[in-house]
Parts: structure tokens; C-alpha cells; sequence
């Protein structure tokens, strides 16, 4: 079945002069893949779906092709209580742990192959990167740039001249563009996150054919997800901010229609670490952009009311939350491979209380980024932090009961939320901050994207004393209470209720309205009582009728 919106998108893209060769090549490469793939008997979402958020070598066996041992760990431990699993990017890279990608087509071979993934693929949903905004200075794309062979030499977002470039907004610290010398002389090109990171110019219908081809390449090779990685930098105009613009929507309003004709099954994820009401615009109408959106507020927004024991920002916050279409819902998530994002709270939370969130951090030994402003200025950007840590100074005598009682009352707001649950690898497991790894590298992220040994883990979960098996045990419960009950069907409706501001409490209901659940947490380190229920410190409890 053709999708009738293809042609417009392109045209809105390319101008109508180009429109029709554009498709025409276009529906060669979808004509490519026709047949190729597989579309899964079950594909809808339900309170039974949780994804996990891991790297490809994320638990590790020396002399093991890293993939196949994340593989033997996840039907170990996983299986039946993680539906989904996301791999962060698993090809070849030079920098940023992945996210500067020298080959989209290939396997990091340290990770294993094609054959590993499609393996993942036959037990969990998977979630692939498509990091498309930019590409690694040393993959086989720029290095034909370099040499100005065709057709690279335009795939990269190049200025000429002194365009006015004021008003980019920048999410790090570092030059917008770097220089690079090559056979016609030197080139200016954009490098929105860093010099080893080089954009990719959309503007170059080559380059989005290009693009297509790959993300129907993913679908072919399993993923059920397509996580667009900082989507709303992809399209760059001088004179402008540079983000959000209406041809980064047209393009992700594309990628859905190809792949609702191609592959209805694959729902988009769409990665804006931007304040909220920018955010949720790549939902579009709640039919033509991302299925889920990742729900970037809720991290600082659960920290700010377990730091002060005050539900009120979360509840009211909550209380907003609208989906446009029963197409959509969230991606609710606390921790990740990133830090913890500021700008989603800014107009949530006031200064005084975002300069609390900074000032805890760097007391339980976190670290802040920082980002470029056009005026010339820095402002913190996010907060370098494991999500436990953040919540209780490693520091600290408090007792471990008390910690790990705070931290799985954040698990748990979180998963009674609408949406779907996305939980890293090292919050499932109760890992602290690795500092040792930020000396190593000398990144701020790196305090929470420790690889860690397959026997050694295994040794401490199966060990009551250690806290990651009593954080994992904790975990198990809560998913499996959330998943008894179709009335935290992410699709599901949403109540906040009054119980004061040292309670939150959420009310649950099934999208066909026979099932229902009232969610109360307090989040405070005192006992509170309200109405008939009392609930001790930092207590989850979840009335299911």
C-alpha cells in the first residue's frame, strides 16, 4: 500500500522540481526491501512490556564475542520479567561510546555480528540507534569526503562565507565548526557535539536516500524500535536556532510513512533532550511523527521531589500530561547513558530549585556539563550522575535499607506512569557511580557506563547482601505487580489524585476501562497516613482492583 503522504514530504523538502526523481529513487529502495520483512504475530504494547537499556558489551566474558554473552545474561536473569531490549549503538565507532558511527551497516567486532543481533531479535523486541544527525570523522564516508570523491563529498553539512550562526543552540561546549582540510582546499563543517561527530547535510536528498536505505536495513535485521537520536539537530539553516525546524519534522514525518507502508510493526522513538513542550511536538498530530517520545522531564522531576519530599511539581506536571492520539504514549525513563538532563525542567522547576539538583549532585561526588549559549555564555546542561548516587551521597552513613527504599520509590513512580518503562542496565542492578572511569577517560558521562564481568555480577546477585541483588529483587516484584494488572497498559488512562504534598498518588485505568490500580508513594524518609492507608518511609503502594 502506498503511502499518500510521501510525495508532499519530499516535495516540502526538495521543492517540485526534484520531488519526482526523489520518490522515484525512493521507491526503488522500498521496492528493495519488499519481502524482506518480518512483521511479528504480536505486536502491540501492553503493562506487560518493559524495555532494558544496555550497552552491546555491557556485561562482559574475556575471549567472548561481547553480544553473546549480553545474550546468555539476559535469558538468565531477564526473560519474562524485560520484554524489550535496547542496544545502544552496536557498530563501529571511534568516539563517544558508540555514537560516533564509522559504518552503519556493520557490528563493532568486538561485539560479534549480524547473527548475534538476529538472535537478540528472536526472544526480545530490539531497539536500534539510528544516529543520523551526524557521523564519525573517521568512517568511510568522511575520509571520501576528505578526498572530494563523489558522492560523499556532499554529504556533510559544509559553510562557505560568514552566515549568521548567532543563534544555533548548541548542546556542548565545544566549536560549531571544525576545519578539515581537502584536495579543493579547506572546508568548514558542522559539528554540532564534536569535531570527531560530523553532520551530515540533509539538504543533499542523496543523503536521506542514503539514510532510508539503512533504517530499512535495521527493520529487515530485527528492530521492532527506532530510536532517532537527536533527531532535532538534523536539519540546519543559518539565521536560525537550528533546532526544531519544519524540515527535521518533515523528515521524521517521512521516515514513519515509509515505514508504515514497509514495516507497519516498527514504532519510532524519537530522542529531544529539550525543554518539554518542545518535546512532545515530535509527536506531530498523534498519527504522522513518533509513536513515543522519551519523557526527558520525569528524571530531574522525581529527584527534585525525593531531594525535597514534596510531590507538588511532579503532581501538577503529571496532571498535564496529554498524548494526542491513542497511537502515542511515552518512553518514561530515570537513568540512561546520558547524564540527567536540566533543560526538560526549565519552566517546570524555578532556578532556586534547579540549583538545588546541581548543588546535590556535586555533593554526592556527580559532575556538571555544560552547553553554549548563542549570547556567548555557558549554562549547565546536565547533571554526570549514577541515578542511585543521586539520590543517596555515596558518602554518606545513611543505612542501606533507607537508600535502596528511596531508590526503588523512584523505580516505582516511574513504572506507574502511562507509558512504556525504559530502565538502564546499571539502575535494574543498583550500580553506584564509577569515578574511576571518568579519570580514565576524561568524560563526565562515563561515571555511569561501567562495563561489568559476567561471573563477578552473577557472584553478587546471588548474594541477598549485596546491593544489586537487593535492588534487582526489589525490581523483579515491582515489574511483576505492574504487569498483572491491564491497568498500567501504557496506552491506559491517567489520574493524578490529592493525597497532600508528601504523597503522590496517581490513579490507573485500562483502556477499555474494566481495570484500574490507585498508585500512592511517599516520598518522604517520615511515615504518612492518608485516609485509611499508612505508609511508611519512601513506601510504594499500589491498590489494584
Amino acid at each position: 500500500m502506498t503511502n499518500s503522504m510521501i510525495p508532499g514530504l519530499i516535495a516540502s523538502l526538495y521543492g517540485m522540481d526534484e520531488a519526482d526523481h526523489v520518490e522515484r529513487r525512493l521507491r526503488e529502495t522500498i521496492s528493495k526491501y519488499r519481502g524482506t520483512i518480518h512483521q511479528p504475530a504480536d505486536t502491540g504494547l501492553s503493562e506487560r512490556d518493559c524495555m532494558l537499556i544496555t550497552y552491546g558489551d555491557q556485561v562482559q566474558t574475556p575471549g567472548k564475542p561481547h553480544l553473546k554473552t549480553l545474550e546468555l545474561f539476559l535469558h538468565r536473569h531477564v526473560a519474562g520479567l524485560i520484554s524489550s531490549v535496547h542496544i545502544l549503538p552496536f557498530y563501529p565507532w571511534s568516539s563517544d561510546d558508540g555514537f560516533s558511527v564509522k559504518d552503519y551497516r556493520s557490528i563493532d567486532p568486538a561485539l560479534g555480528d549480524w547473527k548475534d543481533v538476529e538472535q537478540l531479535a528472536k526472544s526480545f523486541r530490539l531497539m536500534f540507534d539510528a544516529v543520523i544527525n551526524h557521523a564519525s570523522a573517521q568512517g568511510d564516508w568522511f575520509k571520501a569526503f576528505l578526498r572530494d570523491e563523489l558522492p560523499y563529498r556532499n554529504y556533510f553539512m559544509t559553510v562557505n562565507g560568514n552566515p549568521d550562526l548567532s543563534k544555533v543552540i548548541r548542546p556542548r561546549a565545544l566549536p560549531l565548526l571544525t576545519e578539515f582540510q581537502t584536495p579543493s582546499g579547506p572546508r568548514r563543517v558542522w559539528t554540532t557535539f564534536s569535531a570527531d561527530q560530523v553532520d551530515l547535510d540533509f539538504h543533499n536528498p542523496d543523503v536521506l536516500l542514503e539514510i532510508i536505505d539503512i533504517l530499512l536495513g535495521y527493520a529487515a535485521r530485527g528492530a521492532q524500535f527506532i530510536r532517532l537520536d537527536a533527531i532535532a539537530f538534523l536539519w540546519k539553516e543559518p539565521g536560525t536556532t537550528c533546532l526544531h525546524l519544519p524540515q527535521t519534522h518533515a523528515v521524521v514525518r517521512l521516515i514513519r510513512a515509509i515505514l508504515e507502508e514497509t514495516a507497519p510493526h516498527v514504532r519510532i522513538i524519537t530522542e529531544t533532550n529539550v525543554p518539554h513542550s518542545e518535546n512532545i511536538s515530535y509527536f506531530g498530530d498523534g498519527t504522522n511523527e513518533a509513536h513515543l517520545v522519551y519523557n526527558f522531564a520525569l528524571p530531574p522531576l522525581i529527584l527534585h521531589t525525593l531531594r525535597t519530599g514534596n510531590a507538588t511539581a511532579l503532581s501538577n506536571w503529571v496532571s498535564t500530561l496529554k498524548v494526542p492520539s491513542e497511537q502515542t504514549t511515552f518512553f518514561n525513563f530515570l537513568a540512561s547513558h546520558d547524564g540527567i538532563g536540566l533543560n526538560p525542567v526549565r519552566g517546570i522547576l524555578s532556578q532556586e530549585e534547579i540549583d538545588g539538583l546541581i548543588q546535590q549532585t556535586l555533593e554526592h561526588g556527580g559532575l556538571i556539563s555544560y552547553k553554549d549559549n548563542p549570547d556567548g555564555t555557558q549554562s549547565p546542561y546536565e547533571m554526570n550522575i549514577n541515578y542511585f548516587d543521586a539520590l543517596s551521597n555515596p558518602q554518606g552513613h545513611e543505612p542501606i535499607k533507607m537508600q535502596v527504599d528511596r531508590f526503588m520509590a523512584s523505580q516505582a513512580i516511574m513504572l506507574s506512569l502511562r507509558g512504556l518503562p525504559g530502565i538502564y542496565f546499571h539502575s535494574l542492578f543498583g550500580s553506584r557511580g564509577w569515578k574511576e572511569g571518568v579519570q580514565l577517560t576524561g568524560r563526565n558521562r562515563t561515571i555511569n557506563r561501567q562495563k561489568l564481568d559476567l561471573d563477578s555480577l552473577e557472584d553478587e546477585l546471588s548474594d541477598l547482601s549485596f546491593l544489586r541483588s537487593m535492588v534487582f529483587s526489589r525490581y523483579t516484584e515491582r515489574i511483576h505487580r505492574r504487569a498483572s494488572s491491564p491497568a498500567f497498559n501504557p496506552y491506559g488512562i491517567q489520574e493524578v489524585l490529592d493525597h497532600g504534598k508528601s504523597i503522590f498518588a496517581i490513579k490507573r485505568v485500562s483502556p477499555d476501562g474494566k481495570h484500574s490500580a490507585i498508585c500512592l508513594q511517599n516520598v518522604t524518609n517520615q511515615a504518612q497516613t492518608t485516609g485509611r492507608y499508612h505508609l511508611s518511609p519512601y513506601q510504594s503502594l499500589w491498590i489494584i482492583k
